[in-house]
């Protein structure tokens, strides 16, 4: 946060400096130091800005350099070479690993296609209004995530919340990747690693076909209501990962058709191949253990990968996301097509979309699709506002945002009959319910659909195909959300320091650098519990709908709902439907609001697999990751208004003033000019233009 200093304003009234400001006057010391816009009784800063919004009416005057003042060099802001480069980034970012591995489970789990109700009624009154709102925001403003609220300077904090967010999200997302990179390197042996036992990673209780191990074993007398907690004990104690070994008992990952194989603890060599080789799982969070150098050469090839997608800035950022973005669909509809003729493909699909019509009168499902859509329109996050503040000023970033969000929930659906034909296969051939099969998250990307590629001919070429499209389908929300975490820290810096002479390319390594150093806590035998904590809290569904209240609060309330309407018939050419200004003002910060304390009333402490639970210092760090970017937005309010003086009323009036750029007074009308441009005369002041920080 930029220094602030005092200034002796007319009418005795002390104001704190706007953070560097665009407009700023050189005294004849020579020193430049910022303008700061008073708020009185002035003409409005731009054409229809008078007493509009549900916020306060602001008004201030701006004075502009006369004739023959000296600028200071202004460095063009970069956009898109062409408008589907914009559309292929938001596409490539929004659409993740979330639509393909959890929209599904969700979907079947609250009653099949009922689920589409509640669904496709959040999206239109929470999911595209701030999904719309972010975007417009960084194209009006051109600033990424944290400059780009300039609009409404005291809650600056919301732009560093949402820095601190996406800043997490790309150190743990990654880890992901690099199980997907993992996985996909080995998928080129036959048989493929994880289909069959005796590996050095197996244990004894490894075994390929639970059915005949059930038959064989068949006369066992105990009872699987009352396991006989010695042979537990004694089964835990042969492993050498002793609570992994339990969490694998209770974690609904063996749920084939035998009781007597829960019984004994026997285990799918695709369960020990994750657990045991991949994860290489501890006993804890305490229990740290080694880092596996085979797991940090692969995050080492990740991080190159996504560093040279995005080191030149959008220019490379919007080639590549052509083949990332894209690709992903073409395995998908290669995958559906193989899918639908496996037996019992049908069977699952139906599975998929049975409507169950008493499910929407349960809460927890109008809650399931509110969390599903902030996470996967990747709000709250400033990455689509930096996307967008490389748009063209008057590109139809309103019609983008019912495209994307179209694209959005259509890729989620179609990706559901492409999960639940191989789940409803993989039913089939273990002759057990779909329900005992069907997952989500790593389970479903890292075991059910492992082990269903295990039963179909040509394993190995139906394996590298899945790895390679998980690996590309969340490559490209890895390195936009990198692009949003350095658009923002570029805009950050002053441009006339060391720090803001230093070259992209500098900035991009130092943060990619940084993230693979916390990365390498992930990369242990206690990484797992990590990567879980890092989920869990520090892009949790609290944090993102605490950021999307304040986001629609500050729009609509602060800066106004009407007048930010007219920012964007300014960029359009016409106003966007009413629609969203309630949802700004009242709607979507009510939805937000709801499943808000929801979460809170309803919140667990976290486990792993059901079993084991964190310690109290585990769930205090979780904490801390979602404190660290919640109570940036209330500090950085009460720093901001302590720093100033004068009445409180001074004090909010002047630092909810916009700091506007230079392309706002060059888009404005004719006669908002004339009401801005002071009348032509001598002054001993030379007024100089800056960039917005």
């Amino acid at each position: 946060m930029s220094p602030e200093v005092e200034d002796n304003i007319p009418g005795d009234i002390g104001l704190c400096q706007v953070e560097v400001g665009i407009l700023s006057e050189e005294d004849a010391s020579g020193v430049a130091r910022p303008l700061v816009p008073v708020p009185g009784d002035g003409a409005a800063a731009g054409a229809g800005y008078d007493g509009l919004g549900g916020g306060p009416s602001q008004t201030h005057s701006l004075s502009l350099a006369p004739a023959g003042a000296t600028a200071l060099p202004v460095v063009e802001r970069e956009t898109w070479a062409r408008q589907m480069d914009f559309i292929m980034s938001c596409v490539g970012f929004a659409v993740g690993l979330g639509n393909v591995w959890r929209f599904p489970y969700l979907c079947y789990k609250n009653g099949g296609g009922v689920f589409l109700i509640p669904y496709m009624l959040i999206v239109f009154i929470g999911g595209i209004p701030v999904f719309f709102l972010e975007i417009a925001l960084g194209q009006f403003m051109k600033q990424g995530g944290v400059s780009a609220w300039n609009i409404a300077p005291l809650f600056k904090g919301l732009g560093l919340a949402s820095m601190v967010i996406v800043f997490f999200c790309n150190t743990y997302y990654i880890m992901i990747l690099v199980w997907g990179l993992y996985f996909l390197l080995h998928s080129f042996t036959t048989p493929l690693p994880w289909a069959t036992c005796g590996h050095p990673w197996n244990t004894p209780n490894c075994t390929q076909d639970f059915r005949r191990a059930c038959h064989n074993r068949s006369a066992l007398p105990a009872p699987l209501s009352s396991p006989d907690p010695s042979a537990l004990s004694s089964l835990v104690s042969s492993s050498s990962s002793s609570s992994a070994s339990l969490l694998n008992l209770s974690s609904g990952l063996l749920p084939f058709n035998g009781s007597c194989a829960e019984l004994e603890g026997m285990r799918s060599p695709v369960i020990e191949f994750w657990e045991r080789k991949v994860l290489r799982l501890s006993g804890g969070l305490d229990e740290v253990g080694d880092i596996s150098y085979q797991m940090v050469l692969c995050l080492i090839a990740t991080w190159v990968i996504v560093y040279f997608c995005i080191w030149k800035g959008v220019k490379s950022t919007g080639k590549v996301v052509y083949f990332t973005a894209i690709f992903p669909y073409l395995v998908l509809v290669v995958l559906l097509a193989h899918g639908v003729t496996l037996p019992g493909a049908l069977d699952g699909i139906v599975y998929y979309l049975k409507p169950d019509w008493s499910k929407l009168g349960e809460a927890q499902v109008w809650i399931d699709a509110g969390t599903q859509i902030f996470f996967s329109y990747a709000i709250g996050l400033g990455a689509l506002t930096a996307l967008g503040s490389y748009n063209r000023f008057h590109n139809n970033c309103y019609q983008d945002a019912f495209v994307l969000a179209l694209i959005n929930s259509g890729t989620s659906f179609f990706a559901g009959f492409v999960v639940f034909s191989v789940l409803g296969f993989m039913a089939a051939e273990q002759g057990v319910d779909i329900s005992k099969v069907a997952e989500s998250g790593p389970g479903l990307a890292f075991i059910a659909y492992p082990k269903a590629v295990t039963l179909m001919p040509l394993a190995p070429l139906w394996a590298a195909l899945f790895f390679f499209m998980l690996l590309v389908l969340g490559l490209d929300s890895q390195f936009v959300g990198v692009e949003g975490l350095i658009t923002g820290i570029m805009d950050m810096l002053p441009p006339k320091s060391a720090l803001g002479s230093l070259r992209r390319e500098v900035v991009v390594a130092i943060c990619c650098v940084t993230c693979f150093i916390v990365d390498l806590s992930m990369v242990t035998e206690g990484g797992m519990y990590v990567f879980q904590l890092f989920d869990y809290y520090s892009a949790s569904g609290i944090t993102l709908l605490w950021q999307a209240f304040w986001e629609c609060v500050v729009v609509a309330w602060v800066y106004g709902a009407d007048r930010f309407m007219d920012d964007v018939a300014r960029m359009i050419g016409y106003r966007p439907l009413p629609y969203m200004k309630w949802c700004w003002s009242y709607i979507t910060p009510l939805v937000c609001v709801g499943v808000f304390f929801f979460h809170v009333v309803n919140y667990k402490p976290l486990t792993y697999n059901s079993v084991y639970t964190y310690p109290w210092w585990g769930e205090a760090l979780g904490w801390c990751l979602a404190l660290s970017s919640m109570l940036c937005i209330p500090v950085t309010v009460l720093y901001k208004l302590l720093r100033c003086k004068g009445s409180f009323h001074e004090r909010w009036q002047h630092l909810n003033t916009p700091v506007w750029g230079r392309h706002h007074l060059e888009y404005l009308a004719p006669e908002s000019q004339d009401k801005l441009l002071p009348p032509a005369g001598p002054s001993k002041n030379t007024l100089l233009f800056e960039s917005v920080i």
